[in-house]
């Protein structure tokens, strides 16, 4: 009888998951923004938490994960990144924060600063490789660079004005991030490109 070969099994394919966590990243900058640009009275900020905590946290570190299953090392080091930042933020707010009872402003105002300065410093170097993704990821990268600058120096400086300029930033970068969401959401459900992102460097 002639030999027979079973076919090994294949892996099932797994689902895009950057629209996920460009999604996350959009809703959770946008509501922290929408603070940090005067639209809304700081005392009720602690709303942003909860986002931050399973959306913009979790969900994107999920994405982050998935993207590793997928090969992608870009989206994995993306992801996984700004969910563990989200998770840092709901840590500084929540526990941190309150706690530094006996340090001043200004020095607590410095440790915010170097903590989104380097943040910004990771994004820059991010976006130099989002620049072989497409035109709409390397755009939430530059604007979020920026994003993390100015408020960096918002932060070190004690300027609420600043800081202002910082959330209009940060609610450009949200915007940019939830198209490039919808773009890979669309281009799957409908099996085509529904709307342009610009292709890579």
């Amino acid at each position: 009888m002639p030999e027979t070969h079973t076919p090994a099994p294949t892996a099932p394919a797994i689902a895009d998951p950057a629209p996920l966590g460009l999604a996350a990243f959009a809703m959770t900058t946008l509501v922290l923004s929408s603070f940090n640009a005067g639209f809304l009275d700081k005392s009720a900020s602690a709303v942003v938490l909860p986002l931050a905590l399973f959306y913009g946290g979790l969900a994107q570190l999920l994405a982050g994960m998935w993207e590793f299953r997928r090969g992608n090392t870009f989206g994995a080091t993306a992801f996984s990144s700004f969910g563990a930042f989200w998770l840092a933020y709901y840590g500084l707010v929540k526990d941190t924060l309150p706690g530094l009872t006996g340090s001043s402003a200004a020095n607590t105002g410095n440790a915010v600063g170097l903590f989104l300065l380097l943040w910004g410093v990771f994004t820059l170097y991010m976006t130099i490789a989002a620049l072989r993704v497409n035109k709409a990821v390397l755009g939430v990268f530059v604007a979020l660079t920026v994003t993390f600058v100015v408020l960096a120096v918002g932060s070190f400086a004690a300027n609420d004005t600043i800081t202002k300029v910082g959330g209009w930033l940060g609610l450009l970068t949200g915007l940019i991030a939830w198209y490039a969401s919808f773009a890979g959401v669309a281009a799957s459900t409908f099996g085509r490109p529904v709307v342009p992102t610009g292709p890579a460097a």
